[in-house]
């Protein structure tokens, strides 16, 4: 036993409890050798809750451990909390330190570690021609490696990892149990004798003869490949060539929608976009998401690989395999790197589901025998406003807690319907999901499914209730529904600006702006460009867009043309003046006829405050797209434009912006709700501007300065009435750098504190955090009551 009574009085003992990502992660070799280096007795335990030390020895050293704890642990871990009890047990000191099994008795609160980048130790192995692991593709230690995508249930033990298939030779157990290892514990551990192999599959031939030179030869040749990896298949082409990308295009069917490249290293990445510091940090860093940069004018990448965005996600190779494939002198140096499924389904993780489900897309599969438990989606990050936002948080990140200040039961939100992410939550922590994807199919509704049981026994939580949003015919809220529990419909741009008050830690009333595509309002209209006053547990409508009829409904979303002629009609224009106003557009005289007369008719179009259908009708406006081939198209080509135009220089730094900022005609008083931001007078500039021959690139700048400069001025005006200096910034328009930033700088400069999501997607991904601080709010006061 330990003790603190010994005939040293300067002698000590402590238990030490450490919850947090401290399992796979090299915690307790960390421990054990700090404990050897400080002269400490006693052991470390992994424990349903995270790690337990019992230590012993003189005081100053016991009080070095704990500090160095503190501020030494291993760079993977994550340590939420840490307590420490004398220990006051008769006996003498024991000799040495040791690590001791798994002690799994206890609810589980540890925490998952994410999947995470090879290591430059793993690296330099593989790529060692006297290395035995000179070669191979799942070499891992305990600082890399997959964590997540193997895990069937905790603790984290081979046994109850995919690699429990996968019996250890006597080089790599001995790795695994020796302390000083930096593989020990490594619960992925394996070598080319006893570990997991990869395969090459083509035109229905296996072979197992140097399967990476084989992709590496199809890919050279102009020929696509499915790869799978760390939590699921990539389809990989030529990124230089234009024949496979569009090969690729045609074959998902995916005529625009940018794809992601892999590059081989950092100095192609500088070669090929133009990459900040703290982007290519966040590219090297070991979560290794996709980065959204600029792409250079003079690049040598294929133009069809992001058409009319000007923007490209890059990311550099994070497994083993990676970086095997670019060493082979016939792989291209940088690939199309997208997700394995077909449009519409989540992303394929088993070989037999890939060679069903991607046969048609792809002329090779590279596959391997480790099984993938869970599908991850890789993480998507833009820098704005100086900070990394995500555009998708899944590999790397999810499902590491969100810590969640104002959540006070266990609960589940099952968030929106298009970018689902669910969240599972208990005290103070919230726990987002990975990516899941458009809750559109069956298949997408089994996959969110699945997840959630998997997380939910995972993490033993057991929800008390769920939050779910207001649309009645969201999948996610149907399954709400349907499990018992209570559930409280969150309105979906409360949630979005929930999220960021759950993230921030934030109590109080906020006035928050929420800017997206569309949501379903309490008063059954289309919602998506509001001022809303908050607390967690509900909110007030302060103001919204003007709003204008969806012809067509969802149909509008896809052909922002019909919004062209929305906007139009809503200003009065007849049916004489309004086809001419679509400039060189191949859309039917008779069709554009049709839908003024829907509207007139007020057939099939629902009003609407949606910032992201304004986004429409002005891209269509300006020539710029009238059909979306993919969620944000034209809104993304609207911000290129207006990038190309201020040439690095903030959008408050315009005229343009000053003069819709003193025009207090941008913004009025209403009656429900108070006021409406008037986005008439920017669209006859617009039209104005048409009438003159201006370019796209002034149109959307004009645009872009109104919508900055009304609401700033809204915001400043009702900040002051109201009382409130704290704002929140959410939804998916707040992913367009131009409005972010103009908003973030003129709004801070003010006095207001702003505050913006960084843990999540401001996009419909983000939403679940929301509602999870919501419910449990709602959840609270119903307990109480």
């Amino acid at each position: 036993m330990l003790s603190s009574r010994n005939q040293d009085i300067n002698c000590m003992a402590l238990e030490i409890r450490i919850r947090g990502i401290v399992q796979g992660v090299g915690f307790r070799p960390f421990v054990y050798r700090l404990a050897k280096g400080l002269d400490l007795r006693g052991n470390i335990s992994n424990t349903t809750s995270g790690v337990v030390i019992r230590i012993a020895g003189q005081k100053e050293n016991v009080a070095m451990f704990v500090q160095k704890i503190r501020e030494e642990a291993p760079p993977l871990s994550r340590i939420h909390g840490m307590e420490t009890e004398n220990l006051l047990t008769e006996g003498p000191l024991p000799e040495g330190f040791e690590i001791s099994g798994t002690l799994s008795h206890g609810r589980v609160s540890t925490l998952i570690s994410p999947d995470i980048a090879v290591c430059r130790d793993c690296l330099a192995e593989i790529m060692d021609r006297d290395d035995r692991r000179f070669g191979y593709a799942f070499t891992n230690c305990t600082n890399c490696g997959p964590r997540y995508t193997i895990i069937e249930s905790l603790p984290y033990d081979r046994e109850n990892t995919s690699m429990k298939a996968f019996r250890m030779c006597k080089s790599c157990l001995e790795e695994y149990q020796s302390p000083m290892d930096r593989r020990f514990h490594a619960q992925p551990n394996a070598c080319p004798e006893c570990g997991p192999g990869l395969y090459w599959l083509a035109g229905g031939k296996i072979a197992r003869d140097d399967p990476i030179g084989k992709a590496a030869a199809f890919l050279q040749a102009g020929k696509i490949v499915a790869i799978k990896g760390l939590g699921g298949f990539h389809i990989a082409a030529d990124a230089f060539e234009d024949v496979p990308v569009n090969t690729l295009r045609t074959r998902k069917q995916r005529p625009f929608k940018p794809f992601a490249v892999m590059v081989d290293g950092i100095e192609t990445a500088r070669e090929l976009c133009h990459l900040s510091d703290k982007e290519a940090n966040i590219l090297m860093s070991p979560e290794a998401p996709i980065v959204v940069v600029p792409a250079r004018e003079d690049s040598v990448l294929s133009a069809k690989i992001a058409p009319g965005i000007g923007k490209i996600g890059v990311m550099l190779p994070y497994t083993p395999l990676h970086h095997l494939l670019f060493a082979r002198k016939a792989c291209p140096r940088a690939l199309i790197m997208t997700s394995g499924n077909p449009r519409g389904e989540p992303l394929c993780t088993g070989n037999h589901e890939a060679l069903e489900r991607l046969d048609n897309y792809v002329d090779g599969f590279l596959l391997h025998n480790r099984d993938i438990y869970t599908g991850v989606d890789d993480s998507v990050v833009r820098i704005m406003a100086g900070k990394p936002r995500f555009i998708r948080r899944s590999r790397g990140f999810a499902p590491a807690p969100v810590k969640a200040v104002g959540v006070s039961h266990p609960g589940l939100a099952v968030g929106a319907e298009l970018k689902n992410t669910f969240c599972l939550c208990r005290k103070d922590e919230a726990f987002p999901s990975q990516h899941i994807g458009n809750l559109s199919s069956l298949a997408c509704l089994e996959f969110f499914q699945e997840n959630i049981a998997h997380m939910k026994r995972l993490l033993e939580i057991t929800p008390e209730f769920i939050a779910a949003d207001l649309h009645p015919d969201y999948l996610s809220t149907s399954y709400a529904v349907e499990t018992g529990l209570p559930v409280f419909r969150i309105q979906h741009h409360f949630a979005h600006a929930a999220s960021v008050m759950a993230e921030h830690g934030i109590r109080e009333e906020v006035l928050a702006l929420v800017l997206d595509g569309s949501g379903f309002g309490p008063d059954n209209t289309v919602w998506g460009g509001e001022v809303l006053s908050c607390t967690p547990a509900g909110f007030q409508r302060l103001a919204r867009l003007r709003p204008f009829p969806l012809p067509g409904g969802d149909m509008a979303a896809r052909e922002p043309w019909r919004m062209a002629l929305s906007l139009l009609f809503s200003m009065g224009v007849t049916d004489s003046h309004a086809v001419p106003m679509l400039p060189g557009q191949a859309i039917d005289p008779q069709k554009q006829q049709n839908i003024l007369e829907i509207m007139r008719l007020g057939l099939g179009s629902p009003m609407t405050s949606s910032c992201g259908r304004l986004f429409d009708g002005v891209a269509a406006l300006a020539d710029v797209c009238i059909k979306n081939t993919y969620e944000g198209q034209s809104a993304m080509m609207l911000e290129h434009c207006c990038q190309k135009a201020l040439r690095g220089k903030n959008i408050v730094d315009t005229t343009e912006f000053e003069d819709f900022l003193h025009d207090r005609a941008c913004w009025s008083q209403g009656e429900m709700p108070p006021y409406e931001i008037d986005w008439r007078q920017c669209v006859e500039t617009i039209r104005r501007y048409l009438k003159e021959g201006r370019s796209k690139e002034a149109i959307s700048t004009v645009f872009h300065a109104f919508l900055t400069a009304s609401f700033s001025s809204l915001l400043i005006e009702l900040a002051s009435l109201k009382g409130i200096s704290k704002l929140v910034l959410s939804g998916g328009c707040m992913q367009n750098r131009v409005l972010l930033e103009g908003l973030t700088s003129y709004l801070n400069a003010k006095g207001l504190q702003v505050y913006v999501n960084e843990c999540v997607p401001a996009n419909d991904a983000g939403i679940s955090l929301g509602q999870a601080l919501a419910g449990s709010a709602l959840y609270e006061a119903a307990v109480c009551a």
